[in-house]
């Protein structure tokens, strides 16, 4: 395994049950700093709406703003949701954010609206129809960075050029095929969609075509990560991420919960079998007992990167716990 495999953030500005959107955004940047002063990779922010208790939905300001109060870690988009967008208005947007910020912005896209149906209307009203169209919105917008388009009717300016790297983002095999085909870089949702995970890396590197963009196959897991002290006291701080997944299979909006002692009689059976599915690719522990599980995690699963979120509800908890996960992946042999 690789010493020095590269560990990244995704955050997800999940508002507490005790805060607000103002405080959550603050809370944001602390994190992207601390990151950026422990050697993280990157740190990526995702697209969703009408939800009360996350603050991203402006996820391209969002970026701007982070990339402005960090120095060297990447900033980037885990992902923006293609089909709520114009390929050319990404384009001008990322390229943008290119210039102002150079080498450090990566554009992860995805193909689902993130938020429900309803919304996913009030955005596009064609939506369905361009999730359909991914792949060709996908290569639009590789167009539109390219200075081949400089002879197109339609351009992209000031992004025409620019060297931004797409990821393809994904929790299926739909993702991992177009990933392949098109040679790009590949990034898994395992914090919340793990079943596939596996099957899909061995088939996008089983099909990777090189490209311009990437010579080999490039992929990146995201997986829950919570460290603490003990093991116990972990365990602990995972039960606001239990409780958030509870929250999402009633359709229950809430803020993130805080801990509890015990989770017992919180669920039932059924509610128990399909969070600890959604939660499955999770490391929750103490240093040592992280070690063990992310160094098993990286070998069997042969990812080039690891990506970790984090959804704890004490500000410090989580702070103390990027620490403690950085300290065990710098040891990783």
């Amino acid at each position: 395994m690789n010493k020095n495999i590269p560990i990244s953030i995704l955050e997800l500005a999940i508002i507490t049950q005790d805060s607000n959107a103002s405080e959550t955004l603050q809370k944001t940047k602390e994190v992207a700093q601390l990151a950026d002063s422990l050697g993280y990779n990157r740190f990526w922010l995702a697209e969703h709406h009408n939800m009360a208790h996350v603050a991203s939905s402006a996820t391209v300001v969002l970026i701007g703003f982070i990339a402005s109060q960090t120095q060297n870690i990447r900033v980037g988009s885990g992902g923006i949701m293609l089909p709520n967008h114009s390929p050319l208005i990404v384009a001008e947007q990322f390229g943008t954010l290119e210039l102002l910020y150079p080498n450090r912005i990566d554009l992860g896209l995805g193909r689902a609206p993130g938020t429900d149906s309803m919304t996913a209307q009030a955005i596009r009203k064609d939506f369905f129809e361009q999730s359909q169209r991914f792949p060709q919105n996908v290569a639009a917008l590789q167009d539109y960075f390219s200075v081949e388009n400089a002879t197109a009717n339609v351009r992209a300016f000031p992004a025409e050029g620019t060297k931004v790297p797409v990821w393809i983002l994904g929790s299926s095999m739909d993702s991992a095929a177009l990933a392949s085909a098109n040679g790009l870089p590949y990034a898994f949702a395992g914090h919340f969609a793990p079943k596939q995970m596996l099957q899909a890396f061995e088939f996008y590197r089983d099909n990777f075509q090189p490209s311009p963009f990437l010579d080999k196959p490039k992929t990146m897991a995201c997986v829950n990560a919570i460290a603490a002290d003990t093991d116990e006291e972990a365990e602990i701080l995972s039960t606001s991420l239990t409780q958030m997944f509870l929250n999402l299979i009633r359709n229950d909006r809430k803020g993130l919960q805080p801990p509890v002692d015990s989770l017992e009689g919180i669920m039932s059976d059924a509610e128990r079998f399909h969070v600890n599915q959604m939660t499955a690719c999770s490391f929750v522990g103490s240093k040592e007992k992280l070690a063990t599980e992310l160094q098993q995690f990286i070998a069997y699963s042969g990812v080039d990167e690891l990506m970790i979120t984090s959804p704890i509800f004490n500000h410090q908890d989580k702070l103390k716990s990027l620490r403690l996960v950085k300290e065990v992946v710098d040891t990783l042999k």
